[in-house]
């Protein structure tokens, strides 16, 4: 298997990602020199006795306190020394008495990337570490170690001290790790691959623990999830948009280029491209027809007997036209499933408002965790080429462990996850409830005995994790609470956030998942009650045809003649129109999910199938179909 390079200046989202998931690492020689620099400009320093903190004096609020040459013990009368270094002992301690996490452990996933992660900052050569400590860390990583790490404990500053603490105490043979999926102690860990244990040097501790590796690791894990759910959100809704037969203006390019927000220009795209090839959208709205309950002498033909729908429209006679007469000259006057109004409701029409600008705040974090990825976030930082007076200009205190711009990024990011679903989940409404679907039936199902609830409690899911959602959606940046006697008084909560947003992608998807497999079953209604009223035109005689529309006048009224007439030039529209059918990504995706959930005709136990379509969204089958069907792929 390939290594993948790190050098403190390179490492990308997507081999982040890779590494998460199992890929090997190897150490750039040109920055292990930097770190050799680093590490020898500190052990001089100790040498020639200057207080560095960190180094040689406490952390936090014990850095007024300076290291000596041995412990105070050692002078009691009689003691014999103790040989202990306290330099050493600084960063032992530093570690040990920091991991203190707690809950259940940070996915394999996670960990792997938060090592990664602190791997890569440290090569920048700024932190003090030793070459020969960072490739145990290497190592560790590459044999598979993955170190038991608590979800909860860090505030986001200094960093994400205790969970780094976790990663760090296996290296020095501490804590607990898993090895192959199995829970051990650090030391039998490190042995199990054939590892020795670590004695930490000057700044190596705090080198290891100080820094923003946990809220970095979940959250380029995150968006790596939402990237591909806000693809399947476009897909979502493009499938949704042809179940409704839905106009497509909303989408022009010259409409959004009136406003040219990012997301907002790239969503609108995304759905003309999905909806390429679609004959549902922008249908003649008097072509649609609407569905009526299926009755023993709904159908005259065997096939059309085992359809679970009647359809029809009702005729708007002459004298309700007034006012209207040039309208229908274009638009023949039935009034079926669609509306004659020129735009659809807000979840629709409004897609690429929100769901452009559920992008943006997500580019927004994309733009932040990338800078984050290559810097150098520990403390103090080590300038060893940086000619000075005095070694406070080549050690410098700063915050850069400070997590509050990705905290920032993060709550935009939260904030936005719960809009993305509430926009679905009312796509999903809308599909379900027969006042709003534009002529399906009532919970996409047939229901002709009264017994079947079909789609009802789908929706009833989706509310309940939209719901859910919104209340975790509270930004954790928002509120610190001070630390270490309040020498760390205003801290990020950022590892809160990741954890938050990490947590809320897979709910996302759940969310989408319904509104797909709900919008499949709309679909299959709208497309099949459309062709059943082409193939009866094409096949039936004028008076069966002219039976699926209400208000006809009866023989010898005076609109009798015009009625006939008018429902013959419907029935010839509709005889010399091809099948309707979606668009072709779209029906890519509606033909890969029914590979595996089938039409729902009757009520059956839908647990199963509501599983198997979230799982269809997490590997990303339906979301691959579309695209090959983008690409002119077959199957």
């Amino acid at each position: 298997m390939k290594h993948i390079r790190l050098d403190g200046r390179s490492l990308t989202r997507s081999q982040l990602v890779m590494i998460a998931n199992g890929a090997s690492v190897e150490l750039d020689p040109v920055a292990l020199q930097a770190v050799e620099r680093a590490a020898a400009f500190l052990a001089e320093q100790v040498r020639r006795e200057e207080p560095i903190y960190g180094v040689s004096t406490g952390f936090g609020s014990n850095a007024d306190k300076l290291l000596g040459a041995h412990p105070l013990r050692d002078e009691l009368p009689g003691a014999k020394p103790s040989g202990r270094s306290l330099h050493a002992e600084l960063q032992q301690n530093l570690v040990v008495t920091h991991a203190v996490c707690v809950g259940e452990p940070m996915s394999p996933e996670v960990v792997r990337a938060m090592l990664c992660i602190r791997i890569n900052t440290l090569l920048k050569g700024h932190s003090g570490i030793r070459v020969q400590t960072l490739q145990a860390l290497t190592a560790m990583l590459n044999a598979g170690v993955v170190p038991v790490v608590p979800e909860l404990g860090s505030v986001g500053a200094s960093g994400d001290l205790a969970p780094l603490s976790h990663l760090a105490i296996v290296l020095l043979g501490g804590g607990e790790a898993f090895v192959e999926g199995e829970r051990m102690p650090g030391a039998d860990a490190l042995r199990r691959v054939g590892l020795e244990p670590v004695t930490l040097s000057y700044k190596e501790g705090l080198a290891l623990n100080n820094g923003t590796a946990q809220m970095l690791a979940m959250g380029v894990l995150a968006l790596d999830r939402l990237d591909r759910l806000l693809e399947t959100a476009d897909l979502a809704a493009a499938m949704t948009i042809d179940a409704f037969a839905g106009r497509l203006g909303a989408f022009a390019e010259e409409v959004h280029a009136l406003r040219p927000h990012p997301g907002q220009v790239e969503v609108a795209a995304r759905l003309r491209a999905l909806l390429e090839g679609s004959t549902l959208a922008d249908i003649p709205y008097h072509l649609v027809p609407r569905f009526r309950q299926w009755l023993p002498d709904s159908w005259q033909t065997p096939e059309a007997q085992a359809l679970s729908f009647d359809i029809g429209w009702d005729w708007v006679p002459a004298s309700q036209r007034h006012g209207r007469e040039k309208f229908y000259l274009r638009f023949k006057p039935f009034r079926g499933g669609k509306k004659h109004q020129p735009q659809d409701s807000y979840s629709l029409r409004c897609i690429p408002q929100v769901h452009g600008a559920v992008r943006d705040a997500v580019e927004q974090a994309h733009r932040v965790f990338d800078i984050e990825l290559n810097a150098v976030t520990d403390n103090p930082l080590v300038f060893p080429d940086r000619q000075a007076a005095h070694v406070e200009e080549q050690v410098i205190s700063a915050g850069h462990f400070h997590g509050m711009p990705l905290a920032l990024a993060l709550s935009y990011v939260k904030a936005a996850i719960p809009v993305l679903a509430s926009i679905s989940e009312r796509r999903l409404n809308k599909l379900v409830d027969p006042a709003t679907s534009d002529g399906l039936p009532a919970f996409l199902i047939g229901n002709e005995d009264g017994t079947e609830s079909g789609h009802m409690i789908v929706q009833y899911t989706a509310a309940a994790i939209v719901n859910d959602l919104a209340t975790r959606a509270h930004p954790a940046s928002v509120y610190s609470v001070p630390t270490s006697a309040n020498a760390e008084d205003h801290v990020s909560m950022g590892a809160n956030e990741a954890r938050h947003v990490l947590s809320m992608t897979a709910d996302l998807g759940k969310v989408l998942a319904l509104e797909l497999y709900t919008a499949a079953q709309a679909l299959d209604f709208r497309r099949d009650m459309i062709n059943a009223a082409r193939d009866l035109a094409r096949s039936g005689d004028a008076a069966g045809f002219a039976a699926k529309v209400h208000g006809a006048p009866m023989a010898g009224h005076r609109d009798h003649a015009q009625f006939v007439e008018e429902v013959g030039a419907l029935r010839a529209e509709l005889a010399a129109s091809e099948p309707y059918h979606p668009g072709v990504a779209v029906a890519a995706a509606h033909a890969a999910l029914r590979e595996r959930i089938g039409f729902l005709d009757r009520d059956r136990a839908l647990d199963g199938e509501v599983a198997e379509a979230v799982r269809l969204v997490v590997d990303g089958s339906l979301l691959q179909a579309a695209r090959r069907a983008e690409a002119g792929e077959g199957g």
